[in-house]
């Protein structure tokens, strides 16, 4: 996985991102359902987070002792919202999609009313939540951590998947300052277009809105607005309307502090392009003309790839379960049923 060492030049990287999407798509092929059961061996800490499908705990190993984020969806939530097909393809994207910067399915198990996900605790918390704390982000810490988004989007675009809901929110920092992108499940492999109607609404990229169809580009907006945010503190559309957060995608109205350097306004000015003939990242040499931007003049990207570089932040963090973090939340106990609810409909998961 050291590929960055080996590859000086274009081809000798392109042919191992090549490696790597072959690998992809071998794990994507294999199509191994879970196991049905497996809660067992985890003891339940405490809750990280609630959302509309389930709730996420920390949980440990009970042998290897190991600490885990446990994603716990309703069966019954899933099918009512008619998100049985979503699900099971987020399934099959966080097993296939193995990179230093993506968050990773170590387990994942079934019993009669949840579905179960397990990542690593990633402790660090999100990196909403230090933005948030801090105001912005000094751009030597920004850079260092759009370096590894870009490293991420590239290996997802190579294997031809879209992740189409990047934001603060959805990124984890870990002990060590470095990050990992969560939440895949609106992860989608697309080859040429499609049409759904998914995303944040700051985050938004003008095609979506306009119903266009849409590919890989996308993504390449919303790490602009990620970069503007990062920096700013705040996205660079905004309202309290989201209908009015769309008018101001579609204009691509925005103003950049006067604290920018020159470099950064520059990259986000070539990111957050209406015209898809123009947006970086969709242009002929792709990632490349991000990665060669003067802004990223003085990045190690191989050095960043191999987390040799010493992250300009790290999150305070005392021990491998603390949970400071993160919000507190109230506790609630899992109920399950003597019954195996839409065992059809989850046989393949």
């Amino acid at each position: 996985m050291n590929f960055l060492k080996r590859s000086r030049n274009r081809s000798g990287y392109s042919e191992t991102l090549e490696k790597l999407r072959k690998e992809f798509y071998e794990r994507w092929e294999r199509n191994i359902p879970s196991s049905t059961n497996g809660l067992n061996d985890f003891d339940r800490i405490k809750t990280l987070g609630t959302g509309s499908f389930g709730r996420v705990f920390l949980v440990q190993h009970k042998q290897n002792k190991n600490y885990f984020a446990m994603k716990v969806i309703d069966k019954i939530r899933i099918v009512k919202l008619k998100q049985v097909e979503h699900t099971l393809y987020e399934k099959k994207i966080l097993e296939s999609a193995k990179f230093p910067f993506l968050i990773s399915l170590e387990y994942s198990f079934k019993d009669n009313s949840y579905i179960y996900f397990l990542m690593p605790f990633v402790n660090g918390g999100e990196m909403f939540t230090h933005l948030r704390r801090v105001r912005k982000f000094d751009e030597s810490l920004a850079k260092f951590y759009a370096a590894q988004v870009l490293l991420a989007l590239e290996f997802l675009h190579y294997c031809d998947v879209i992740y189409r809901d990047l934001k603060p929110e959805n990124i984890l920092i870990d002990i060590k300052g470095y990050l990992k992108i969560a939440d895949m499940g609106f992860c989608k492999i697309v080859k040429g277009r499609t049409w759904t109607l998914c995303g944040t609404p700051e985050y938004i990229a003008p095609e979506i809105i306009l119903s266009k169809g849409y590919g890989k580009a996308i993504d390449w907006w919303s790490y602009g607005v990620l970069l503007f945010e990062m920096s700013a503190g705040y996205p660079p559309f905004t309202s309290n309307d989201p209908m009015k957060v769309y008018e101001k995608i579609i204009s691509c109205k925005y103003k950049c502090p006067a604290f920018f350097t020159l470099e950064l306004s520059d990259l986000i000015r070539n990111l957050l392009q209406i015209d898809l003939s123009r947006r970086y990242g969709n242009l002929r040499n792709g990632s490349a003309d991000i990665k060669g931007h003067r802004w990223f003049h003085h990045i190690n990207f191989e050095g960043i790839y191999n987390r040799q570089i010493d992250p300009p932040f790290k999150p305070k963090v005392k021990s491998p379960s603390d949970t400071s973090n993160f919000e507190e939340f109230p506790e609630s106990d899992l109920r399950i049923s003597q019954h195996n609810l839409f065992q059809d409909q989850f046989e393949k998961f």
